[in-house]
Parts: structure tokens; sequence; C-alpha cells
């Protein structure tokens, strides 16, 4: 066995090793806090609740908090720790790292709420609620990126989404209009990326910043203005949210029936969104085609591929995508438009980009997760944790900024990533 570590380091190159390095001392780091938090875990049970709320369902889960959180905190550390001294790879690598994360999570959620309940089926719910615009965004950015078009501009697709679907909804009188609407106004986003980008070859970083600046003038400005009117929030923001739909037999199933399946049109359209773009990407001629860009353009149009149509082609999708995605923040859940509404989902949709390594279903898994983080904390500020409630906040922000420095690891964007192309 020491032979075979010794070898395996002696093959590791000087940038897989500082990779595993970095993030063994992240996961070193967060062991330590574990085991801290597990020794101050005061004794008693917590008690997790897998029956929905004024539901009924299995009674509560009650877990001893302190063992609990001990036994979890050292299963950590033993991963940390030999991750870093010779690093998790193979088939058992993501395995690992996911039961890392739940006995990290677990052992928090013991230091917290220990004599206390902990609604599980609410933490679901929140979960999938808050992911689901920021899997559509992610998917947005997976499509763009693949094809070599950076896509820094889908926060401003999702706010123009949302805009859209809110008041063309509330004239409409219809869901339907709004959630078309809101393609129609990530469609309009994505085109002017796609034209000042593909076409006038302007820096697609600094263009997706002065879109999302953009959007958030225009739908501010246009917000104000209608809501001004006399009865103009009644008249023009006011379409209310969408019903939620059950499937039948799935439903029933206890503790993730009511809370999975019983959603909104536009979380199943989600769903379907994942499995259509992973799909296209992998298992299609236009998928290859879109990859083929994104990775090496000139190669692709020596045998024919268009390179600038199918890189407008990918932006638009990306644009009605992202748009549908903004609709859920209005029809889907607030039943209402405000301004700056979004508050920055996409740049975090943006950073589940680069944590699933641009594939549509590893986006999804880092967006579940940002969502994961951001439900978790607002059930610890209703279980009143010592931890203030601004550190909350900034909790899943603080996790996109590791993801975006690459502390998940290895990350290899395709190569003409914000590359123009200019044909000849």
């Amino acid at each position: 066995m020491a032979t075979t570590t010794a070898a395996a380091r002696a093959l590791e190159s000087p940038e897989k090793h500082r990779q595993r390095l970095r993030l063994g001392l992240l996961l070193l780091v967060l062991a330590i806090t574990a085991v801290g938090l597990a020794v101050y875990t005061r004794s008693g049970t917590v008690d997790f609740r897998l029956a929905a709320p004024d539901a009924a369902g299995p009674s509560d889960l009650n877990v001893p908090a302190k063992p609990t959180a001990l036994v979890l905190s050292v299963l950590a550390l033993a991963i940390a720790v030999a991750h870093l001294w010779r690093g998790l790879t193979g088939r058992w690598a993501a395995a690992l790292f996911t039961v890392f994360g739940v006995a990290f999570v677990v052992t928090f959620v013991c230091w917290a709420a220990s004599g206390k309940i902990f609604p599980l089926t609410n933490q679901i719910q929140g979960t999938l609620a808050l992911s689901t615009p920021l899997i559509l965004g992610a998917l947005a950015g997976v499509l763009c990126e693949r094809a070599g078009v950076i896509n820094i501009a889908i926060e401003g697709q999702l706010l123009a989404g949302a805009f859209a679907a809110a008041i063309l909804a509330t004239v409409s009188g219809s869901f339907l209009v709004g959630a078309v609407a809101a393609v129609v106004a990530g469609v309009f986003v994505a085109w002017l990326l796609a034209v000042f980008s593909i076409r006038y070859l302007v820096n697609q970083i600094v263009l997706g910043v002065v879109l999302v600046v953009f959007a958030t003038g225009i739908t501010g400005f246009l917000f104000d203005q209608l809501t001004g009117l006399t009865d103009g929030p009644a008249r023009f923001n006011n379409p209310g949210t969408l019903q939620p739909l059950a499937i039948p037999v799935l439903s029933s199933i206890p503790i993730i029936g009511p809370t999975v399946f019983d959603q909104t049109a536009l979380v199943y359209a989600m769903v379907i969104a994942v499995a259509v773009l992973g799909f296209v990407l992998y298992r299609t001629r236009w998928g290859l085609r879109v990859r083929s860009v994104g990775e090496h353009p000139r190669a692709a149009a020596t045998v024919g591929i268009k390179v600038l149509r199918v890189r407008y082609q990918a932006v638009l999708l990306a644009g009605a995508v992202a748009g549908l995605g903004g609709a859920y923040f209005t029809i889907g859940s607030t039943g209402g438009f405000t301004k700056e509404m979004t508050a920055g989902n996409g740049f975090i949709a943006l950073a589940a980009v680069i944590m699933g390594r641009w594939h549509p279903l590893g986006a999804t898994c880092a967006a579940l997760f940002f969502g994961f983080t951001k439900a978790l904390q607002g059930q610890l500020q209703v279980l009143a944790t010592p931890i203030p409630t601004e550190v909350l906040q900034m909790t899943p922000y603080l996790l996109t900024v590791i993801a975006v420095a690459g502390a998940v690891g290895q990350v290899r964007p395709p190569k003409a990533d914000g590359e123009p192309y200019v044909p000849g």
C-alpha cells in the first residue's frame, strides 16, 4: 500500500499536487470546525420532522445530538486527512466527498438544533424552490459556454424574465402568456449578448456586466412607470402564483412525495430541461457541433460546421432557458415583481456552471447545493442559533467564491470559451 501511494505521488503533476493540497486543507479546516461544533453540542436530541406541514406522515426521527455529531465529525476528519495525505481519486471519490458533506451538515444541524425540532420536509421544499431558478440559470450558462460564449449576463436574463412574466401574466390573466413573455425577454437579452459578442467581437465579460446593468435599469424604470399609474400595482403587477400539480402515486410517497412531487409546472419544466439538455448536448449531432465550436472552432469550420450560426443558436436557446428561470421568481413563487429581486442568483448560477464543470448534471447538482445552503440559512434563523444573521446570509455567497476560486478541484472550461471567432 505504501509503495502504491509513493508511486501515485511520484506520478502526480505539480498542478495536481497543488490542487490536492488546496482542497485537502479546505476539507481539513471544515472537518476541524465540525469536531469543534460536536464537542460543544448540547446534550439532547434533534427531532427531524418527517411529515409535511398540516399533513399526516411518519413520526419524527429523534437523533441523539452530541454522539451523532461526534461520530460524523470524526468521519469527516478521516476523509479530509485521507485526501490531504494521498488524494481521493477514482469511482469512490465522489461518494466519499458526498459523505463528507452530509457528515458536516448533519454535525452542524445537531449543534444548532439540539433540543429543538428541525423540519426536514421544509428543508427539502426550500431547497427545491430556491434551486429551480439557479438550475435554469446554470443550464443557460452551460449552453453558452459549451459553445464558446461566456454568459455573465445570466442575472440580467433572469431579471428580464421575472419582469416580463409578472407584467404580461397580470395584463393577460394567463400564466402561460407570462411564461412565454419571460422566454421572449430572456431571448432578447441573449440576442444582445450574441450580436455584440459574436458579430462585433465585444469583450464578453465586460458585455455581460453591461447587460446586467442594462436589465437592472430598464426593469426598474419600467416598473416605476407602470406601478406609478392609477391602480398600477393591481393592473400591472398582480399575476398571482401557479398552483402545485400533484403527480399521481408519486405524490403519495412518504416524506419525499408531498415535498418533491407536488410542485408547480415551472419546477417540472426545470426537471425536463435538465434531462433534455443533457441528452441534446451529448447524444445529438447538434450537441456535438455546439461542443466542437466551444473547443476548437477552426477545426469545426474545416468540416463544414457554421460556427457563428451554432453559437447564435446556443446563446439564444440559453436565453430562453434563463428567461423561464426568471419567471419562477414571480409567477412561480412570490406573485409579483420587485426591483432587483433576483438578488445575485445569476452570479451564483454562473458559479454552479464552474463547480459543475460545464456539464448539465454537474451544474444541476451544484445549483442544488447552493439552494440547500440558502434554505438551511433560513431554517437556522428560525431556530435562533447563536450565529449572527449576517453570517448566515453571506454563507451561500462565500461558497460561491470558493467554487469560483477553484477549491472544488481541477476545472477546465471549453478551450475556446470567451474567444471570438473570425471566419477566414
